[in-house]
């Protein structure tokens, strides 16, 4: 019940973003960039994940973050996340300044429902070796949700992070949020996991994915989330349910590709070839399919 009505409401007040047979969009989630330390999960695949962004850049794709992009609930202070992932934030601000960057936020980034908090961490940043401020992702506007909207068939994808209705993370989740900041955070350098988190509950996550499929049957729209870290990608026989995945698998990363009327399900990781090399390849997992045999119309 209150995994309908959010979404719902989500859908409702969603962006609205038209695309045709050209365009080129990139989903990640769950990527968790924190402060560095020992409990920064992200860290051990930064070189990845800064690899396939700009892969996606060069390539004139548009970025959507689906939400837990930055690591808030550990590390508030975000000062120090800037500082500590330098070069991907360079990144992401290219995208940012081409109009390219649409961010969403999770239950892990739900400071940035908080426009006066966005306004004084991500408007500016502070240049250490030259000792001035300078402009970083000034304007940036956060959403929960996200409708891409076919112009020539008006089929719909609907995209955010799929928290909504999650009790301990939407409804309950001031608690979750002290627990995580004054308890939880600091034993995951040794790698215990939050047990209100789906990411390691397999009865949590399927009860979760469960109550997507019965809003995309009752609402007939494909959904893009994140949030589980479980990739998905429909069979053909299945409701069109995607999940990007996470960037904080060992060693790997996952994310859905969206192009030219295709869609499919990709994972970054560092290979080696025969003589020791190692280099980072990308791979499809799944697809690409027609983005428009997943219209349930």
């Amino acid at each position: 019940m209150f995994t309908d009505r959010r979404l719902t409401e989500a859908y409702k007040n969603a962006r609205v973003e038209y695309f045709n047979e050209t365009s080129k969009y990139i989903f990640f989630s769950d990527v968790h960039r924190g402060n560095g330390s020992m409990s920064d999960e992200f860290a051990r695949n930064r070189n990845i994940y800064h690899h396939a962004l700009n892969y996606y850049y060069e390539n004139g794709f548009t970025y959507v973050e689906a939400g837990d992009g930055d690591e808030l609930l550990e590390y508030s202070d975000f000062k120090y996340t800037k500082n500590a992932h330098r070069e991907v934030f360079d990144v992401i601000k290219d995208f940012f300044d081409e109009g390219r960057l649409i961010r969403l936020y999770g239950n892990h980034d739900l400071l940035l429902k908080n426009k006066k908090y966005v306004e004084e961490n991500y408007y500016t940043n502070y240049d250490e070796y030259n000792e001035v401020f300078f402009d970083f992702l000034k304007g940036l506007k956060p959403i929960e949700a996200l409708v891409l909207r076919n112009l020539e068939t008006g089929q719909e994808i609907f995209t955010v992070h799929g928290h909504q209705g999650d009790a301990p993370n939407d409804q309950f989740a001031f608690f979750t949020k002290l627990s995580i900041r004054c308890f939880w955070r600091f034993l995951h350098g040794f790698g215990i996991r939050n047990p209100s988190s789906p990411v390691k509950n397999v009865t949590k996550r399927h009860k979760i994915e469960k109550n997507f499929n019965k809003w995309i049957q009752k609402n007939k729209i494909a959904l893009i989330c994140g949030h589980t870290h479980r990739f998905k990608f429909p069979k053909s026989e299945d409701l069109p349910y995607f999940n990007s995945g996470c960037c904080v698998y060992p060693t790997i990363i996952t994310c859905i590709e969206l192009t030219e009327g295709q869609i499919q399900l990709v994972r970054w990781k560092i290979k080696i070839n025969s003589e020791g090399v190692l280099a980072i390849g990308r791979d499809v997992m799944r697809g690409p399919e027609p983005i428009e045999s997943f219209d349930i119309r």
